[in-house]
């Protein structure tokens, strides 16, 4: 799901990942320094739709360009859509900077905590406390048995039994021997998706209901419940069951994909963005069909429902520099010495929540 295209040759690129290639990151190979650092090459955006600009000129004059339209609708901010996408609705600004700090904050504590399933569980088994074990420069320690009275064989254990330690404690008391470890930040860095409520299996590509979870925080259900109503059907009322949370940071892309894991997708996904500014590509049912390409903006929510939910999409590019990455606002609430380290995590990275039902 994260990664870079690894095919050269342009005549076997679908469209899809023709306009990938177009918008993802690259650096300028020019510098004869390899102490130099490495400069992003510069990216045309001129054909990139820009929602935050749209509303503010319809704010202006009423006016939306060809393509668009504002959904009539009883809500307290505009929602957009596009007029070949039925299904699509984009919502800019739609969170409050409180709340994009809010949900920031419980994506790097609270949402990759165990029963909630994340990509280190694999390797790593369930991991408690991650973003405070970061912020307090902790190692993640795994010891080999080592045989004792009982005549026990000693095994390389994996990282399943664990604990967090100090490198102080590290370097003082375990035997390097019979020891492995990473620090906390690595794996921080590291983190690409976690679930709540309804665990998804990424192997199997299905929900796994027979594995402990929590369900999503009644917060989180009652912001999805009014987001999601633009989309519903009248009398309707969004019920949400699983999310996935993903974490990029610079030079993570999310390829071309469908969510078609759910049996219902009359109902929409609900996805916030949060941190860094993006690239959304919409692409239509195929590969070989070209995507739009729309900036993604921190506090923005896109609902995907019906004939929406068919079409491919993806991240190809999150910005990362003081120009593009547009995250002053969240510089300036985030100032405190209490949040610096949630404002060092995101002034590199983008978070998305996407929030939908199973059934």
């Amino acid at each position: 799901m994260y990664g870079s295209d690894s095919v050269n040759d342009d005549s076997e690129r679908t469209a899809f990942r023709k306009t990938e290639k177009k918008y993802k990151l690259y650096y300028d190979s020019n510098s004869k320094s390899s102490k130099k650092k490495k400069q992003p090459r510069p990216v045309d955006l001129s054909e990139v739709i820009d929602f935050k600009s749209i509303s503010e000129s319809f704010a202006r004059n009423g006016d939306l360009p060809t393509g668009v339209s504002k959904l009539d609708y009883h809500f307290d901010r505009p929602v957009f859509c596009l007029d070949d996408c039925p299904g699509f609705y984009f919502i800019p600004a739609a969170l409050s900077i409180e709340e994009q700090c809010r949900w920031i904050k419980e994506s790097l504590v609270s949402f990759p905590r165990p029963p909630n399933r994340t990509n280190h569980n694999a390797h790593y088994g369930a991991i408690h406390d991650l973003f405070n074990a970061a912020k307090d420069r902790q190692v993640l320690v795994k010891e080999a048995i080592i045989p004792g009275e009982d005549n026990s064989i000693a095994v390389d254990v994996s990282f399943h039994n664990h604990r967090w330690a100090s490198s102080e404690e590290l370097d003082s008391s375990v035997n390097g021997n019979n020891c492995n470890s990473i620090s906390a930040s690595v794996l921080l860095r590291k983190l690409r998706w976690s679930t709540l409520g309804l665990q998804f299996d990424w192997s199997k590509r299905s929900y796994n209901i027979s594995l402990p979870h929590n369900k999503i925080p009644d917060a989180l259900c009652e912001l999805a419940k009014k987001m999601a109503a633009p989309a519903m059907a009248v009398g309707e009322e969004f019920q949400p069951e699983a999310a996935i949370v993903n974490y990029f940071g610079s030079g993570d892309m999310l390829g071309g994909h469908l969510d078609d894991m759910e049996a219902d997708w009359s109902k929409p996904i609900v996805s916030m963005s949060l941190g860094c500014k993006a690239i959304f590509l919409l692409g239509g049912k195929s590969r070989n069909d070209e995507p739009l390409a729309m900036s993604l903006r921190s506090g923005d929510i896109v609902l995907m429902s019906g004939e929406a939910r068919e079409r491919f999409h993806g991240v190809p590019r999150i910005f990362t520099d003081t120009e593009n990455a547009e995250i002053g606002s969240l510089e300036k609430q985030l100032s405190d010495e209490d949040d610096i380290c949630y404002l060092e995590y995101i002034k590199t990275s983008r978070i998305n929540i996407n929030i939908r039902l199973q059934k």
